[in-house]
């Protein structure tokens, strides 16, 4: 079973830049259908998956070209954009080139400084002495308006790629970088949104549509941007003395203005993002993406964005009070259309349609209007599409301004001065409409007319009146939103705008969609319009699907994107209007979601929160839902009464999703690691948690913020769907003796803990090989003179009583590979070491550090003769590191870990529960057969 997860991560992580060494970003990587997997048995077939790697998979299949070509749709754009003859052409032909290849150096600024100067010192110069052709090979190339260089793209033909060696080289290290989290593949506009939201660190943040991650993480770095500098400089300041003296480009001047940027809490941390997605399968890859930064100022839920649930948090200023959590900044990376991702989704040539984008605009605004909601007065809310048609982004942008008061309370922010090497257009000011019938429309009178003359007096299918233009929104600056072509900077297509909240407003209800009278006779026409318009917006939801995945290069490989669909509901207007206040919201609770302790997820976009009724003192719903039911927003009445009881009960359980307990100060297994590991007074030790009904540890516990705890423990029993939250800090290890700790610390919890963990569970590295042999060699001895051959630990480590430990690595000299301040998991058992760490970790490190490529060896399987007792001894150690020793992967599957299991297959779900030492992993429901709306995503 291990191989067989190594081999699919392998796979996995091959397919993340297999543009680079096997094929090109286009359709015909993704099979038949712009959205499908890639991985084997993907929709189309495709190339998914490895072709040798399972008996009985079938043949590799080729797909006739698509052909690049779309009258309606270079019909359309041509008259909509207006742009000159010139610059028409340069559009059309940069939207027929295959896509460059992007990527992104992730984690915090000073790793991806030191990742990014490998790739400029070891790979470039060997890339750019390539000639062919009679001309030099182009290298990768830094994205010239992302900060510090940490984004580049490169545009090599595949069959160079294929042709070279410094490219197989090149390609290693981006795969091995890639598979530890180091490096991200991105689309390099969708790299834009998180730069537009100015955020600070401290922030509250929610990103409404996160999967598949990448924007998420992008977010997720900024909220512990300095927090290395400002924890150092506050150990020191207790200490005497430094963890680390780690002054890697640009850290310098960040110590002494981080520590004032985000003081309490020692240095740490104190934001929070919340990344959320309607879908849940999607939702655990967006976990399986955002894991690898080890934050425990994380949650991920599992809401329908239109109707997001307001979340409750302590009020100290009068605790029988609720309070409601506003966010600083909110990202809305909505579903669209996704005709900006012509160059790498090829099939929408020939399968674009206007209706796809019709369909979308209102549920594209429920969502901005329900974060702007959600929003503190003085935030920014960036929104987003990867679509060029203004249906999707200015005329939502100017219906939920209208829905929320007008320019008094909402403001279009200029952005022309951030990124200024970013090329753009202004957005648009007057726009035409292009029905499912390729018909154009200039405004809403038009439709009215056409209406009275009809025969069935039903105006063109998902036609409504927010999506034209209005005279008496003139004055609305959407000009400064931004518009970015793929002829500009050789990139997608892309839609942002940033909108600064001035004040509360209460939204004004969703509007029933016009139909004007004609002829007198539209009794008998009503049940028609509802039931073609839900028609479509069912359609246009399967369009959406089919694009949700192929836009994240790093994931598309891995989901299924079902084309079913379930017509979203008016969540806007179903969650209540929240009070305003500095901080968070003081008022009656605005949505009351009461379901068991232990909460049963959805699948399903049924909220709960949609059949709330208004409160005894005369709180109203959301702002009022429609006054009567909309076409393509059918009420929930409606929708009930189709359903059977039992029906409606099943789906609201859901995937299961064990609870989030956390662990009092005074548990004996936290008091027994904080005596073993002489952890200080200084780290908050209320903050531990476990994932099981009972709350008590079995096999793995969990470290949060303390935000995140708040919110956690508030909103437990009130039908918020969380399914992530906090780091793996402690996993339950087996112990040689009663005097050992049974906790050692995890890999991913080791950053957080390491500097305030007692000298005495601590062993210091300071040379390059002295590491390299700990990477290559799993269970070196130490006994029996063997610890000279481990260098300056040698001596500490046999004095060192048995247990996990941590290495702290402090590098010597001045070696430019070798100078990262690290901190690792170290196991000592009776005669040998083990270094904690995954086995793609271990070669990630070993490539990265020393360019080695040497295969990892198991020394306790390299032990010749000896006597029978020493055998016997040597299987018991390895019985005591059997889940390290194979890597954290293992330990995952055996701790029932299923989000190792989504890497898989990510069909699969995550459920991180603790299981009991030996026992069976618990098994888990799966999903229903409802599908969750969809969120086409731009990464």
């Amino acid at each position: 079973m291990r191989l067989e997860v190594l081999l699919t991560r392998q796979h996995r992580v091959c397919h993340s830049f297999a543009a680079i060494a096997v094929m090109g970003r286009g359709g015909k990587f993704k099979g038949n259908r712009g959205g499908g997997r890639g991985r084997g048995g993907g929709r189309g077939g495709g190339r998914g998956g490895s072709r040798d790697a399972a008996p009985g998979h079938r043949a590799y299949q080729t797909y006739p070209d698509v052909v690049k070509e779309h009258k309606r749709l270079e019909q359309y754009y041509n008259d909509l954009l207006q742009l000159p003859e010139e610059e028409t052409v340069e559009f059309w032909a940069a939207l027929k080139r295959e896509l460059p290849n992007s990527f992104r150096f992730c984690g915090s600024k000073g790793h991806a400084l030191a990742v990014k100067r490998l790739l400029q010192t070891r790979y470039i110069p060997e890339i750019t002495r390539i000639t062919h052709d009679g001309g030099h090979v182009e290298p990768p190339k830094p994205v010239p308006w992302y900060p510090d260089s940490l984004a580049w793209s490169m545009t090599t033909p595949k069959n160079v790629v294929r042709k070279f060696p410094p490219f197989a080289a090149f390609q290693k290290f981006l795969v091995s970088e890639t598979s530890v989290g180091n490096i991200s593949r991105q689309e390099v506009v969708s790299m834009i949104p998180p730069l537009l939201m100015d955020l600070r660190p401290g922030m509250v943040v929610l990103d409404m549509c996160a999967a598949p991650g990448s924007k998420a993480a992008q977010l997720l770095e900024m909220i512990h941007r300095g927090e290395e500098a400002r924890i150092r400089q506050v150990v020191r300041n207790f200490t005497g003395s430094s963890i680390s003296t780690i002054k890697t480009e640009g850290e310098l001047e960040e110590e002494a203005a981080q520590l004032e940027a985000d003081p309490s809490d020692d240095g740490r941390a104190t934001g929070i993002l919340i990344a959320n997605d309607a879908d849940y399968k999607r939702s655990h890859m967006l976990i399986h993406q955002l894991k690898r930064l080890s934050s425990p100022n994380m949650i991920v839920t599992n809401h329908d964005a239109t109707m997001y649930p307001s979340l409750r948090i302590p009020n100290p200023q009068d605790p029988s009070k609720p309070n409601y959590l506003k966010f600083d900044r909110i990202l809305a990376d909505v579903p669209c259309s996704g005709d900006g991702t012509l160059r790498k989704n090829v099939n929408l040539w020939k399968d674009w349609n206007p209706g796809s984008a019709l369909g979308l605009h209102l549920t594209q605004v429920r969502i901005l209007v329900r974060a702007l909601q959600m929003l503190k007065p003085g935030g920014r809310v960036v929104y987003s599409t990867c679509s060029m048609n203004p249906v999707e982004n200015e005329s939502v942008i100017a219906a939920a301004i209208e829905r929320c008061g007008g320019s008094e309370k909402i403001e279009i922010v200029d952005c022309h001065d951030q990124l200024p090497l970013l090329k753009r257009k202004p957005g648009l000011k007057k726009w035409q409409i292009m029905d499912k019938s390729g018909r154009m429309w200039s405004s809403w009178e038009e439709v009215e007319e056409f209406i009275k003359t009809s025969e069935d007096g039903l105006a063109p299918g998902r036609l409504v009146d927010t999506m034209f233009p209005k005279p008496e929104a003139a004055d609305l600056p959407l000009e400064r939103c931004m518009r970015v072509y793929a002829h500009q900077q050789d990139t997608g297509g892309f839609f942002i705008t940033v909108l600064h909240k001035k004040s509360e407003f209460k939204a004004k209800p969703e509007e029933a969609r016009k139909q004007p009278a004609a002829n007198g006779n539209t009794s008998g026409r009503t049940n028609g319009t509802t039931k073609r318009a839900m028609d479509d917006q069912d359609d246009t939801e399967a369009a959406a699907k089919k694009l949700k995945t192929a836009e994240d290069p790093s994931t598309a490989d891995n989901e299924t994107v079902s084309a079913d669909t379930v017509t979203p509901e008016p969540v806007a207007d179903s969650v209540p209007e929240v009070q305003p206040s500095s901080e968070v919201t003081t008022a009656d609770e605005p949505v009351t979601v009461e379901e068991p302790t232990v909460v049963s997820e959805e699948v399903s976009n049924d909220e709960p929160a949609a059949e709330e009724k208004p409160t005894a003192d005369g709180d109203e719903m959301v702002d009022a839902m429609p006054a009567e039911p909309s076409a393509a927003t059918p009420s929930a009445e409606t929708q009930s009464s189709e359903k059977p009881e039992t029906e409606r009960k099943k789906k609201q359980q859901g995937p299961y999703e064990e609870p989030f307990k956390f662990l009092k100060p005074s548990h004996e297994v936290i008091k027994n690691v904080g005596e073993f590991y002489k952890i200080s007074e200084r780290f908050p030790s209320d903050r531990y948690m476990v994932r099981n009904a009972l709350g008590e540890p079995a096999k793995a516990v969990y470290y949060t913020s303390g935000l995140v705890r708040d919110i956690l423990v508030f909103n437990e029993g009130r039908g918020v769907k969380f399914i992530h939250g906090g780091v793996k800090m402690f996993v339950k290890q087996d112990a040689p003796s009663a005097d050992v700790c049974r906790w050692r610390i995890q890999s991913e919890g080791m950053p957080i803990l390491h500097g305030y963990v007692g000298e005495e569970r601590v062993v210091v590295l300071t040379k390059k090989e002295t590491l390299r042999r700990l990477l290559v060699e799993m269970f070196p001895k130490f006994t029996d003179g063997e610890w000279e051959k481990l260098g300056e630990i040698g001596p500490r480590v046999c004095s060192l009583g048995l247990g996990c430990c941590v290495l702290r690595i402090e590098p010597e000299g001045d070696d430019e590979d070798f100078n990262e301040h690290m901190a690792l998991p170290l196991w000592k058992s009776f005669q040998s070491l083990n270094l904690m760490l995954p086995k793609e970790d271990r070669s990630a490190m070993l490539l990265r550090i020393f360019n080695d490529t040497t295969p990892l060896i198991n020394m306790s399987n390299q032990k010749q003769g000896g006597n029978k007792t020493d055998g016997v001894q040597t299987k018991s150690e390895d019985a005591e590191v059997k889940t390290e020793a194979n890597g954290d992967a293992k330990a995952d599957e055996l701790n029932g870990d299923v989000e190792t299991k989504a890497v898989e297959d990510s069909d699969k779900m995550d459920v991180d529960e603790d299981i009991s030492e030996g026992s069976v992993p618990l098994a888990v429901p799966p999903p229903t057969s409802e599908p969750a709306e969809a969120m086409v995503k731009s990464e």
